[in-house]
């Protein structure tokens, strides 16, 4: 039996979460999945988290170190910690893969190899690059844990543009492996505003999410009855967005709702202003609904629209979202561009072809 272990941040929601829990369910025989957490999260999504890997057979293993946000300081106390209780959990499985995503679960991956590297012989590592820039802020660490992964070989990108970025700083081209989105049962979204179009944006509210672009969307679109935004989410601009949107009559705010991947067929549209992503989940997740994404051109969301999807836009360009929201109707639920969508989502981000591509890496 090949154990493969897969490192992430923690239990909670997160697209590189989702990828790492969706290779973990796959079913081919000679594969034994656990999840390993690096900063035991607390959230009201964690318990939720945990029952799915139960529902799914696959192993988990909890992190010590709390989920406390302070400048990365417990993010990067878990990483240089990780190894002093990973190692006895090591050799009892003996893994024969350790597979790491995002760059905190990589750090600590890079410390664990360091200060024990005997026991890379026999086990591959694997790293999943999930977005197009890496390292904010700690670029001389980067380096040194870049060489790393570099030197085995132990690099997948998870889009053209993902793949790229990475070629252009670090001089390497990575394969790349779309990562795989199942299709989710809908069901009506309790809160929409009747007779409206409704407009949602769900994530994490920081910059990377482009809510400067979201705030300055809807101070343009206010007085503009035909509108009503679910902003939906959690993070370090929630201030902001509370103070700039939050009193508007055509907002409403809501901390994240597990499942909300049931509920995208229920609105009308999904705003993305994003500054860059990785390969944006929730994109994939919206066309597969029949939810079409008014998105901003930027790297790793732009890459998971069809080519000529009419609803982008360049440079977050508020004259340009102006122009696409003046033109907008009330989706009937079978347009045509929620079947373009659909049917672009459904032939390049399939499930098992991720889990087969990653299952070969990990036998190569």
């Amino acid at each position: 039996m090949k154990k493969v272990f897969h490192i992430i941040s923690h239990f909670d929601v997160g697209g590189a979460e989702r990828v790492a829990v969706n290779i973990a369910k796959s079913r081919t025989d000679g594969f034994e999945y656990h999840v390993v957490e690096l900063i035991r999260a607390r959230s009201k999504f964690t318990r939720v988290f945990m029952q799915e890997l139960d529902d799914a057979g696959i192993r988990y293993h909890r992190a010590y170190v709390p989920d406390v946000r302070f400048h990365y300081l417990f993010e990067r106390l878990a990483a240089y910690t990780f190894p002093l209780w990973f190692l006895p959990l090591f050799l009892k499985h003996r893994p024969a893969v350790v597979h790491s995503h995002t760059e905190m679960p990589d750090l600590a991956v890079w410390w664990f190899f360091r200060l024990f590297p005997r026991l890379l012989h026999g086990c591959k590592v694997v790293r999943t690059i999930h977005n197009t820039r890496l390292w904010n802020g700690m670029e001389g660490t980067g380096r040194r844990v870049e060489r790393f992964f570099i030197r085995h070989d132990s690099n997948v990108a998870i889009s053209t543009s993902v793949r790229d970025s990475y070629e252009k700083e670090y001089h390497r081209r990575a394969p790349m492996i779309y990562n795989g989105v199942a299709e989710t049962p809908q069901r009506p979204y309790d809160g929409l505003a009747q007779g409206k179009i409704n407009i949602l944006f769900a994530g994490r509210f920081e910059p990377q999410k482009g809510v400067s672009t979201l705030i300055g969307i809807i101070k343009r679109m206010k007085d503009d009855g035909r509108f009503h935004f679910h902003i939906i989410g959690d993070g370090s601009l929630k201030p902001d967005i509370g103070r700039e949107i939050g009193p508007l009559d055509c907002v409403t705010m809501r901390p994240p709702v597990h499942g909300l991947a049931a509920c995208l067929s229920s609105f009308d549209y999904l705003l993305m202003p994003s500054e860059f992503e990785g390969l944006s989940i929730m994109s994939i997740e919206a066309s597969l609904a029949g939810l079409p994404v008014i998105a901003n051109s930027c790297p790793g969301l732009r890459d998971t629209l069809p080519p000529d999807w009419p609803l982008c836009v360049r440079g977050n360009d508020l004259g340009q979202y102006a122009a696409i929201f003046r033109n907008l109707r009330k989706r009937t639920g079978n347009d045509p561009l929620s079947k373009k969508a659909a049917a672009f989502a459904k032939e390049r981000f399939g499930i098992r072809r991720m889990q087969e591509a990653y299952e070969a890496v990990y036998l190569y």
